[in-house]
């Protein structure tokens, strides 16, 4: 998200345009934002106005920590279509994202070249015979990498769950878990356990974090990974003269229907206990006005969460404009939003790919088991 300056600065603009309402930011680090929010909404200290993942839309509400946005909408005539999503449960929106971060393809160009590869691949088999190439460049080159640790567990969602939606499957039926004899999923975890035992796959996936995905990237020891936008800064900051390229995720081979593209969102509500709440909806409407929410989203690198907004692309990484193109034409997917206990269902799928690549059980047995636990929890 924006850092604490720019909000700052927008916090300073709205006070500014409205005497008599005061903001007070409190910014915490992302890793404890989860657990410090689910903890102020049990204890009914949330804040008026709260930063949101919709993986936690579910919880919060079912804790009554939520106001119904829904009803703040109609009562002051919000024009709903001006806003590109709603985070909500049984047809009520509690939280609306600001910002969209989307999870394209990111290659390294000049280790393509190297392994004589033109163009980051378009299909499965090209990925993985570009990861093969990539990992024989040298000993401490590897074609891909996948976070598969616990804390947080969320290369469920954007390393797995990724491939699935790009191709135009789902891990759903009818809203509930659909992981047993889903031939969409079934390949995608056999193609990726593929590139681990190929050796393509930078080593010990059960260690690696989020952040060891972009610090290897930086470092040149890997070929492609996906990754959001909002890392294009750390990469420019840690590698100025990296050449890498931004494309679309590589679909089944043969498949030519829609495509989905990962997007995980910074977004917005408001404490059901506010005792300010047309305020903090002022302040809220404000966030994403079009020209505001241009300016959160290009400080982000994100995507607008307003509909007519666009980015600025002046002056900003060129690649920005590339994860834009990529991301206008894709569906933008996250079936994890609004699922109860999203975060332990990632910790169950995560537990059982482990085990999957690990050798330890066939993708089938790893589906069944998966699919048991996750419907302990629907």
């Amino acid at each position: 998200m924006a850092g604490h300056n720019s909000l700052q600065n927008l916090v300073n603009q709205f006070e500014h345009q409205n005497p008599g309402i005061t903001i007070t930011l409190d910014t915490n680090p992302y890793p404890t934002v989860e657990s410090q929010t689910l903890a102020q909404a049990a204890t009914g200290t949330l804040a008026d106005i709260t930063g949101l993942d919709g993986s936690w839309i579910n919880p919060l509400v079912k804790e009554g920590a939520l106001l119904n946005l829904s009803a703040e909408m109609k009562q002051t005539g919000f024009n709903q279509s001006t806003v590109k999503s709603q985070w909500g449960l049984n047809g009520t929106t509690y939280g609306i994202p600001v910002v969209n971060f989307a999870y394209p393809l990111f290659t390294n160009t000049e280790l393509l070249a190297k392994a004589g590869i033109a163009h980051p691949p378009t299909n499965w088999t090209q990925f993985v015979s570009d990861a093969v190439a990539l990992s024989k460049l040298s000993k401490t080159t590897w074609g891909w990498i996948i976070p598969l640790t616990l804390n947080p567990p969320n290369g469920a969602q954007n390393d797995v769950m990724s491939w699935v939606w790009a191709s135009g499957g789902s891990m759903l039926q009818n809203g509930q878990p659909h992981l047993t004899d889903n031939p969409d999923l079934t390949a995608v975890v056999n193609m990726l356990k593929e590139v681990y035992k190929d050796g393509a796959m930078f080593p010990g996936p059960d260690a690696v974090v989020e952040t060891d995905k972009v610090e290897n990237f930086i470092n040149g020891r890997i070929g492609m990974m996906i990754d959001s936008m909002a890392d294009s800064s750390a990469i420019a900051t840690g590698a100025p003269n990296l050449k890498y390229m931004v494309s679309p995720m590589p679909v089944e081979n043969g498949y030519n229907g829609k495509q989905g593209i990962t997007v995980a969102s910074w977004g917005i509500g408001i404490s059901a206990k506010t005792p300010h709440p047309l305020q903090a909806w002022k302040f809220v409407k404000f966030l994403l006005s079009k020209n505001i929410n241009a300016q959160i989203a290009t400080d982000a690198s994100g995507f607008p969460g307003n509909a007519m907004a666009s980015p600025n692309f002046v002056g900003a990484n060129p690649h920005y404009k590339e994860a834009f193109d990529v991301y206008k034409t894709r569906v933008p997917m996250n079936e994890f939003v609004g699922l109860p206990e999203s975060t332990q269902l990632m910790t169950d799928f995560v537990t059982e790919f482990q085990k999957f690549f690990a050798g330890q059980e066939s993708a089938n047995a790893m589906l069944q088991t998966v699919q048991g636990e996750w419907k302990k929890v629907f």
